[in-house]
Formats: C-alpha cells, sequence, structure tokens
C-alpha cells in the first residue's frame, strides 16, 4: 500500500488553500485604495520630510516692492526636508507682526519662539510641514511705539495689497508652494491679527484659513478695513471655503469682547470658525503658549482639504477609467 499518495494530496490541498486566501486578501485592497495616499496626495508625509528632529532655521530676505516703493524684508523658515525633495510642493502659513515689530519678532527668543512651536507640532503630526513667512507689516512711516501698523491701502502704503499679493506672488515664485488657497493661512497677533484679518478678507484668492491672537475687528480707518463689517460683503460661495480661528487672554476684555461679536457674525453667515478663551493677557507669554493651538487648527484645515481633493480626484478616476 501507498502510504506517500495521501500526503501528497493533503499538501496539494493545503497549498490550493493557502493560495486562494492570499488571492482574496489582494483582491480585497484595490490598486486605487492602496495607492491612494501615495498617488493623490497633496501635503507632505514624514516619509519625505527629511529628519524631522532637525532643528528648523529662518532667514530675512529681501525683495522689490513696486508697491511700496522700497525694498521690503520678509522671514522664511522652509521645512524638514525641503532641499531633498524637489518634486515635492508644501502649504504655506503667514504670520503677522503686532505694533512696533519686524519680521524676526515671530522667531527671536523672547518673543515669539514660533520655530520650537512648529517643530513640536511636526513631530506630532499636528500640523504637516509648511513654509512659514513672517512679511514686514509696517507701512511707509516704519515702525513706532506710539502707533499701531496699518495693514490697510491707504495714504501711508497699500500694505494690505503688498502682503496679501505682492509677497504672496515673490514667495510662490521663490519656493514650492501649493497655489491652492486651502492650503495658504494667515494670522498675526494684536494689531497683526486685525491685520490678518483684513489682509486675508481682502485676498480670499489667496487664503482660505486666517487666525487671530487678541485681534480686534474694527479699525478706524472705516467698514472697508474693519474684518466685522466687510466679511459681509463677501459673496456667499466665497466664504463657504473660509476657515477661521479666534482666540484671547480672559484678562484682554475689550479684545474678548470683539472676539465674541465677530464669533456671532460669523456663525450668522455660516463662516466655519473656533473661538476660544485662556488665561493670561496682552503679552508675548501668551501669544507663545497658544500659537501651537492656531497652528493645529491651521493643521486640522490643511489636512480637511486634502482629504477634499483626494476625494475629488477619486471621483475624476471612477469617471474616467
Amino acid at each position: 500500500m501507498n502510504y506517500k499518495q495521501p500526503k501528497i494530496l493533503l499538501l496539494v490541498s493545503v497549498l490550493t488553500l493557502v493560495s486562494c486566501n492570499l488571492s482574496q486578501n489582494v483582491v480585497a485592497k484595490p490598486p486605487l485604495q492602496q495607492d491612494l495616499k501615495t498617488t493623490l496626495s497633496v501635503l507632505p508625509t514624514k516619509s519625505n520630510t527629511g529628519d524631522s528632529a532637525t532643528h528648523l532655521t529662518y532667514k530675512i530676505e529681501t525683495y522689490d516692492s513696486q508697491l511700496m516703493g522700497a525694498n521690503r524684508t520678509y522671514g522664511v523658515s522652509l521645512p524638514p526636508g525641503y532641499e531633498q525633495n524637489p518634486k515635492q510642493r508644501y502649504p504655506v502659513i503667514f504670520l503677522l507682526h503686532g505694533g512696533h515689530g519686524n519680521p524676526s519678532d515671530w522667531f527671536i527668543q523672547g518673543k515669539g519662539q514660533a520655530l520650537k512651536t512648529v517643530e513640536q507640532l511636526y513631530a506630532t503630526g499636528k500640523l504637516p510641514p509648511s513654509i512659514i513667512i513672517t512679511p514686514d507689516g509696517n507701512d511707509k512711516r516704519g515702525s513706532s511705539p506710539y502707533r499701531d501698523p496699518e495693514y490697510i491701502d491707504g495714504p501711508n502704503g497699500k500694505v494690505s495689497t503688498a502682503v496679501g499679493d505682492e509677497l504672496v506672488k515673490v514667495v510662490q515664485s521663490r519656493y514650492r508652494t501649493v497655489t491652492n488657497p486651502d492650503f495658504w493661512a494667515i494670522g498675526g497677533l494684536s494689531s497683526g491679527a486685525w491685520g490678518a484679518m483684513n489682509v486675508g478678507l481682502h485676498n480670499v484668492n489667496h487664503f482660505s484659513i486666517l487666525f487671530s491672537h487678541s485681534g480686534y475687528f474694527k479699525d478706524k480707518s472705516g467698514p472697508t478695513n474693519s474684518p466685522i463689517i466687510y466679511i459681509k460683503s463677501i459673496p456667499t460661495p466665497t466664504t463657504k471655503r473660509l476657515r477661521i480661528y479666534l482666540d484671547s487672554g480672559k484678562a484682554d476684555i475689550e479684545e474678548i469682547d470683539e472676539a465674541k461679536n465677530f464669533s456671532q457674525v460669523l456663525n450668522n453667515l455660516k463662516i466655519y470658525n473656533l473661538f476660544r478663551q485662556f488665561p493670561g493677557s496682552h503679552t508675548w507669554q501668551y501669544w507663545r503658549e497658544h500659537l501651537a493651538d492656531s497652528l493645529t487648527f491651521v493643521g486640522e484645515q490643511f489636512k480637511s482639504a486634502e482629504m477634499a481633493s483626494m476625494a475629488r480626484n477619486v471621483g475624476v478616476n471612477n469617471k474616467n477609467p
């Protein structure tokens, strides 16, 4: 009697079952879903950002501003892996300084120290690697401790357009940016927070995400530069794309009231917004502590925009196999 034949038949049966199971696992994951992140992703992933532990740096750069009739400066910090990934494009975040400020304020020790916050957010995945830009918000009068900068197109220069359009185009020409406004954010502190809202709302073709720390929303120059009023004149299809973050220290009574009123207007207009109050006052300590909150919000909006973009692409691919 041949005892080997049943064993051989058994082995063949087992191999057949394993082969069937493997085939089912492969078929259960369509190529489109498997490669979705790598083929349709807009934002950089951790695998292509280089060494995430590398400390970020910044530079102060210069450009010729036709609108302001002079050379202007801005600070820039490029994301980790920028040089190593020449085909990757990045979202952009503008950070505006406040009164008596300059483009280095958000970066330097004792003031913003923003790069420390950004490094932590990159490491925890709360903010996709981004190009950080700190514009010069001062008008033709220069910087002064006795007045706030005018983030408007007014008698002292077209600062709003210089920051919100001219500098945007300079950044797009010099760096590898994602051009979709859903991946551009602008924010600031104090008068820079008002400036971010004003500049952003006057340049909605460039910015979809706006954020304010201790800001105000009415300006003495009138309703055109008062976001709480001006936003009502923006067409609904445009405002639906806006995402707005507001916070203020509880000791800043006027700023708290301004933010509450602005948030209510946004709610009435059905514009997505988040308003938060924290212990603290009108100080760099407060702004350092809560930059992580606004940039986490920004990161969430970048990721939501990416998912929406991917979903649209999937729909197009499904229609055009």
